[in-house]
């Protein structure tokens, strides 16, 4: 089967997202990389109008939004499944990814892992006024995130689903600044979960150094 082309940024939560769909499916993949100027250059947004990564390409196809793209693998690679057959287990699912995408991802990732963590890297200010105001709604994503969660060993029920796949990216990151850390603490359930997934190969073979350094080594 055709490989898949994956338009993004190593160390977006969301191209990861994509990427360990690809790995958790078996397919073959190739990440051709941007900038971070050139989510918005023309040949870009040819792929993705609105200038957002990731965008995929799989033979004459191409599909955006990484939802889509998770909802699409699973049914050209049917097998493992990853949505529920038990129609409220699917619902936690749809919810959780609803969740990530609405509240998770600005108020965790963009409001303080992105400041703390991947502006640094890249020679920016942090915004220190941004962090301390995305806190409170950090909390509660932290705190309903873990009361969905329970004690299952994944974030539908007991097997792997697309919600685990989109969350995963983000939480492994706020694991990794100092705001996380106390939350975390306090949500030992949550960061069994975030653990359990990082252990993953296909995390290990998607993290921001790895991808880093096959960019270096193409």
């Amino acid at each position: 089967m055709t490989d898949f082309i994956v338009h993004g940024i190593p160390g977006s939560p969301y191209v990861r997202a994509a990427l360990l769909g690809l790995e958790e499916k078996g397919a073959s993949w190739r990440l051709k990389t941007l900038g971070m100027g050139e989510t918005k250059s023309p040949a870009h947004l040819e792929h993705q109008p609105f200038g957002r990564i990731p965008a995929i390409e799989h033979g004459d196809f191409r599909l955006y939004e990484v939802q889509a793209i998770l909802r699409y693998l699973d049914r050209v690679f049917p097998n493992p499944s990853w949505t529920p057959s038990d129609p409220k287990a699917e619902a936690r699912m749809n919810q959780i990814c609803g969740i990530t995408d609405w509240y998770v991802m600005p108020d965790i990732s963009a409001g303080i892992v992105f400041q703390r963590a991947v502006a640094p890297r890249f020679g920016m200010p942090v915004d220190e006024a941004k962090i301390a105001a995305a806190l409170p709604r950090a909390k509660v994503c932290m705190v309903e995130l873990s009361r969905l969660l329970g004690d299952k060993p994944f974030m539908a029920g007991e097997t792997l689903s697309i919600a685990d796949l989109i969350l995963a990216p983000q939480l492994a990151f706020f694991t990794e600044v100092e705001e996380g850390a106390p939350m975390f603490a306090a949500l030992p359930n949550l960061r069994a979960w975030v653990d359990r997934m990082s252990a993953r190969p296909s995390m290990q073979r998607t993290t921001w150094e790895r991808l880093a350094a096959d960019v270096a080594a193409a």
